[in-house]
């Protein structure tokens, strides 16, 4: 499994409101979340993120409430993993639920910078910044991880073991 993208970067403590705003929560639509993906803290952000795009981010990404619209909107808008410092534990299992590949490593947030081309081996846990040369190594995903992402979520996972 792999991913290669352009980087958003963000800082420490990027918390659920900022990921998908309170105000949106009314709806569980995916494309109606990804669309409002960001934009408290990035306006511009899907007006220009293309699919296989990549979040980079500091430390506690996607603290605060516990709802797994903030991991979906980020997928939907087309992210194809997110790479941070430390992600908030409930984030975290929320990400993977949905088949959103979340990476921690704080060597590669601190050696990429925003627009940078980034590829990913999550098999291998290797990731490559392929604009300034430098590649990164981070845990790879164990097998029974892999096996959801593959499914594209827990459901998928369950659904396809039945």
């Amino acid at each position: 499994m792999k991913a290669k993208g352009r980087v958003f970067k963000y800082g420490d403590n990027i918390d659920t409101d900022v990921i998908i705003p309170a105000r949106y929560l009314n709806t569980s639509e995916p494309k109606e979340l990804a669309s409002h993906c960001m934009e408290d803290i990035d306006k511009e952000f899907v007006k220009k993120v293309n699919p296989g795009d990549i979040i980079v981010a500091g430390k506690n990404f996607g603290c605060g409430s516990s709802r797994e619209h903030a991991p979906l909107s980020i997928k939907t808008a087309g992210v194809s993993c997110v790479i941070a410092s430390t992600f908030a534990r409930i984030f975290y299992r929320n990400a993977i639920n949905i088949g959103l590949p979340i990476l921690e490593c704080d060597a590669a947030v601190q050696g990429t910078e925003a627009g940078d081309e980034i590829e990913i081996d999550f098999n291998a846990g290797i990731i490559k910044n392929l604009t300034k040369g430098t590649a990164f190594k981070s845990q790879p995903f164990p097998e029974f991880m892999k096996k959801i992402m593959a499914a594209d979520g827990l459901i998928n996972y369950i659904k396809a073991k039945s």
